[in-house]
C-alpha cells in the first residue's frame, strides 16, 4: 500500500482531507500519494511566514547558512535514494536524476556561502558637495518580504532548491508550491530543512492545485513572486498583479550556431554529439535543450549526418536503467502535443531525418529540416526531444536567425574566434551565450534568465537574493570624516 506524503506547514508536517496519487509516466505506476493543504491550512502557512518576516529578517546570518550548509550535506548523504525518486516521478534518467541531485547540492552550498558576505553594507561619502559635509551613507540589503515560489516539474529538485536557498540566504521566509506533477521531490526539502534551527514560519512546501494558485498569487501579504514555467502562466501571473516584484524563468527554443572556423572533424564531432545529447537530454524538457542548430552553409553538409548519427545513437527506454540517455516525456498528452507539431511540419514541407514515432509518453529523438519559418515547431518552445537543423551563409545571417524568435534565454556559438565571441555578446538577444558548447550549459552559481518573452529578473544564487531584497540607505551626520 502507497504511504501519504505529508506536506510542510510553517516548518512542521501536516495533512489535509484530500489526497492525489503522483504517477510515473513511464510504466503508470503509482509512486506517492500527497496529502493537500485545505484552504484554512494555506492560510496558516501565509500568515505564519508574513508574521515571522521581521524576525527572520534578522536572523544571524551564521544561523541561515548553518541550515542551508546543512541541507546541502543531507542531500549528498541521501543522493541515490532523492535521485530514484526524481527518476520515478518525473521520467527522467537516471544518470540525468543524479546530475540534478549534485547540483541541488551545489545550490545550497552557495546560498550558504552566499548568506555569510550577503548585507555587508557599503559606505559612501556624502562630502562631495557642500551639502554633505560631515555626512556619511551606509547602504544594506533588506528582504522586500514573503517569497511565493513557483517550481515546474522539469528539474522537481533543483528548482524548488532555486526558489528556496537564495529565500533562506536573504531572510525572507518562503511558501513553496511544487509542481502537482512531481512534488515528492520538492517535498524532501522540507525533511532537511526540519532538520535546522531556522524559524517556525519561515518556510512552508505546500502541494496545491494549479487552481489554488490565483488567490495565493493575489495575497498581498506575499510581495515577491518567483515563477519558472510556461511564458503564458508567467506574464499572466505579472498582468494580475503589477504591483508586486515577479521573477520570471520562461521558455525558449535555444539555439546552436555552428560557424566556418568550427569545421576540423573534431571540431564537428563534438558540435553534432553535444547537440544530440542536450536536443534529447530530459527528454527535450528543458527550457535551454538544443532546438534549433544553425549552420554555416560551408560545413552544413559534414555537419548534419554527423548530428543525426548522434541523435541515433541516443540511447531510449526505461529511466532506472544507468544507460539510458533519453526516457519519457512528463506525460502522454506532452507527448501528442510534440507529435502533433511534428507531423504539422511535415505536412507542411519538413523533412523528417529521424525520429518521429510516439509510444505512449515517449517520444523518439527527432531531427526535421527545411521547416517552414512560420512552423509551430520554429515558433514556440517544443519542450520534447525534436532538433531542427538549418542553413545560413555568414555570421550575420546566422546571429540574425537566432535572433527570429520571441524567445531569448541562451544561445550557443560554436567558434574559435574571440573576436565572434564578444561580437555574439553584443548581439544576441538572449541572457546567456556560451562559446564553444550548446545553449544548455548552467552553472547555479551564474546569472540566468532571458530577453524578450523568456522572462525577466535572474536566478543564479546571488542574483535571485538581489531580486528577494531591496537596498535601503542610511544617512549619519555630524561626523568627522
Amino acid at each position: 500500500m502507497t504511504s501519504t506524503h505529508a506536506f510542510w506547514l510553517a516548518g512542521r508536517q501536516a495533512t489535509g482531507q484530500d489526497t492525489f496519487d503522483v504517477t510515473s509516466p513511464w510504466d503508470g505506476r503509482v509512486v506517492g500519494k500527497v496529502s493537500v493543504p485545505t484552504d484554512a491550512q494555506v492560510e496558516e502557512a501565509v500568515a505564519a511566514a508574513y508574521a515571522v518576516r521581521d524576525a527572520f529578517a534578522a536572523t544571524p546570518a551564521h544561523v541561515r547558512a548553518a541550515a542551508l550548509d546543512h541541507v546541502s550535506r543531507r542531500l549528498v548523504e541521501r543522493t541515490e535514494e532523492i535521485a530514484q525518486l526524481i527518476s520515478a516521478e518525473n521520467g527522467k534518467p537516471i544518470k540525468w536524476a543524479r546530475g540534478e541531485v549534485g547540483r541541488a547540492v551545489s545550490v545550497f552550498r552557495f546560498a550558504a556561502e552566499e548568506a555569510r558576505r550577503f548585507n555587508g553594507g557599503e559606505a559612501q561619502r556624502l562630502d562631495t558637495d557642500a551639502g554633505g559635509q560631515g555626512r556619511l551613507a551606509l547602504t544594506r540589503r533588506f528582504p522586500k518580504g514573503v517569497v511565493l515560489g513557483i517550481a515546474p516539474f522539469n528539474f522537481p529538485l533543483n528548482l524548488c532548491a532555486h526558489k528556496v536557498a537564495p529565500a533562506i540566504a536573504a531572510g525572507a521566509p518562503i511558501i513553496l508550491k511544487p509542481a502537482p506533477a512531481t512534488p515528492l521531490s520538492g517535498l524532501i526539502i522540507g525533511d532537511l530543512l526540519a532538520e535546522t534551527d531556522l524559524p517556525a514560519g519561515s518556510w512552508s512546501i505546500l502541494p496545491v492545485p494549479n487552481e489554488a494558485m490565483p488567490a495565493l498569487v493575489q495575497d498581498e501579504r506575499l510581495p515577491v513572486i518567483s515563477f519558472t514555467g510556461s511564458e503564458k502562466v508567467g506574464y499572466a501571473i505579472m498582468d494580475s498583479v503589477p504591483r508586486k516584484h515577479c521573477t520570471l524563468e520562461l521558455g525558449g527554443n535555444g539555439a546552436a550556431v555552428v560557424l566556418a572556423d568550427y569545421a576540423s572533424d573534431e571540431d564537428l564531432d563534438w558540435a553534432a554529439n553535444r547537440i544530440a545529447t542536450f536536443s534529447n537530454y530530459q527528454g527535450g524538457q528543458s527550457c535551454i535543450s538544443v532546438q534549433r542548430v544553425i549552420a554555416d552553409a560551408s560545413l552544413y553538409d559534414r555537419l548534419l549526418p554527423r548530428i543525426v548519427a548522434a541523435v541515433e545513437a541516443q540511447v531510449t527506454g526505461d529511466p532506472s536503467d544507468p544507460k539510458t540517455d533519453v526516457g519519457p516525456l512528463v506525460s502522454e498528452d506532452a507527448a501528442q502535443r510534440v507529435e502533433s507539431w511534428v507531423d504539422e511540419a511535415v505536412q507542411a514541407g519538413a523533412k523528417l531525418l529521424t525520429g518521429g514515432k510516439r509510444d505512449g509518453a515517449s517520444y523518439a529523438p527527432t531531427v526535421l529540416t527545411d521547416v517552414p519559418a512560420d512552423a509551430t515547431i520554429s515558433c514556440e518552445e517544443v519542450f520534447g526531444p525534436v532538433l531542427t537543423v538549418q542553413k545560413v551563409d555568414g555570421e550575420s545571417e546566422a546571429f540574425a536567425a537566432v535572433n527570429d524568435s520571441k524567445y531569448g534565454l541562451q544561445a550557443g556559438v560554436f567558434t574559435h574566434d574571440v573576436q565572434v565571441a564578444f561580437r555574439a555578446h553584443r548581439a544576441l538577444e538572449v541572457g546567456g551565450v556560451i562559446i564553444g558548447d550548446v545553449p544548455s550549459y548552467r552553472a547555479d552559481q551564474m546569472p540566468y534568465g532571458g530577453a524578450k518573452q523568456s522572462g525577466v529578473g535572474r536566478e543564479g544564487v546571488r542574483f535571485a537574493m538581489d531580486d528577494y531584497t531591496y537596498e535601503r540607505v542610511l544617512v549619519l551626520t555630524g561626523l568627522a570624516l
